[in-house]
């Protein structure tokens, strides 16, 4: 699944949008400070690209992604209950990115209580809730949808209910599970927990678990077991060290992702990956933030190790452990970082900032 290394990467760069190209930037300019050589191809997506090309995402930006195979991407802002559907979303979709593999880990110098938490989350990223499949209310394909149920099960939903369809198929089911296992195996994990709520939903989340269960018999030397996911939720905060790789649908796994992320120190630490079998996209977990955009404020940890990931991926394991170290140093140390990891938020300092320090440590 990691790409060989070469000598000069070819990689798609997407800032995004809000504080999108501020981390962006930062991340970019630490990856190549490793030494590592890197081809870039720059395109927009989000509400940028609706204004220029009248759409959100344009062809040749998926085209690029297909072509390099690797993007580095800062958030990008998804309109609430109007505009257009999530460019995430659809962006995933639209190159297969069926992991969406999320590591949470707390370094020394960040304030939480949650001492030795090492999560990685590994999220369906197709299907689910988030397939996108939805009926608005009033509609006469809703109408017909709700007779339909009330024919098949007897159940009498009321006329003014908007549907969205939870979908759960075997073969993303399997894939997920089967990602998780080679996960924990590659890089030294012992233990597998599939996450769900097969109690309520028997059909689809019984489906998921029960497909899970059976790729855990192919995986004999790593442990599995299963949990509710409000169990989880529970547990993750009164002892998430018992916790190792959790794999999970979609909409379990982003609600479960922004938990962990709260246990590490915020989101401004939390990074991200969106892979599949023939592309791989680099981005952090928390949104675009507009209302910081421009402002040189806001955590650029998060997509700096996005790309720490990315260069693991690309095979570059030696940069990638310096990068993480140099993070990790200016982390501990406290000085050179932004307001949500500092006591004393006058004494932060601006994103730019922190990629500054992060570089001077690789130099050393």
């Amino acid at each position: 699944m990691r790409v060989t290394a070469i000598t000069k990467h070819k990689v798609t760069f997407i800032p995004g949008d809000g504080i999108g190209p501020e981390v962006a930037n930062a991340a970019r300019r630490v990856v190549e400070a490793t030494g590592v050589k890197f081809q870039w191809d720059t395109f927009i997506i989000g509400s940028q690209a609706q204004e220029k090309f009248g759409t959100p995402l344009p062809d040749q930006a998926i085209q690029s992604i297909r072509k390099n195979r690797v993007a580095l991407k800062g958030p990008v802002t998804t309109p609430i209950g109007t505009g257009f559907r999530s460019v995430n979303v659809a962006l995933r979709q639209a190159l297969d990115l069926y992991v969406c593999l999320r590591p949470y880990k707390v370094y020394p110098g960040i304030r939480t209580p949650f001492k030795g938490v090492d999560i990685v989350v590994v999220r369906e990223n197709t299907e689910d809730l988030y397939a996108g499949i939805e009926f608005a209310r009033g509609d006469s394909v809703t109408r017909k949808l709700l007779d339909l149920v009330h024919d098949a099960t007897g159940k009498e939903l009321k006329k003014d209910s908007a549907v969205s369809l939870k979908v759960v198929s075997q073969t993303a089911s399997r894939r997920i599970a089967k990602f998780a296992f080679e996960y924990a195996r590659q890089n030294g994990r012992r233990k597998v927990t599939a996450v769900h709520k097969a109690n309520i939903l028997k059909f689809s989340d019984g489906l998921f678990l029960d497909t899970a269960r059976e790729v855990a018999k192919e995986y004999e030397d790593i442990a599995f077991n299963d949990i509710l996911v409000d169990a989880i939720c529970m547990e993750l905060v009164r002892k998430p060290q018992t916790f190792d790789v959790l794999v999970l649908p979609n909409l379990y796994g982003d609600i479960v992702s922004d938990l962990c992320a709260g246990l590490v120190g915020g989101m401004g630490v939390a990074p991200g990956a969106n892979i599949g079998d023939e592309a791989a996209i680099f981005e952090p977990t928390h949104g675009s933030a507009p209302k910081y955009a421009g402002q040189n404020r806001v955590n650029p940890m998060a997509t700096m190790l996005s790309g720490v990931m990315m260069l693991r991926y690309l095979g570059e394991e030696e940069s990638a452990d310096r990068l993480e170290s140099a993070i990790a140093e200016v982390i501990a140390e406290g000085k050179n970082v932004t307001y949500d990891l500092k006591l004393d938020p006058v004494t932060a300092v601006g994103t730019s900032q922190v990629a500054d320090a992060v570089i001077a440590k690789l130099k050393y």
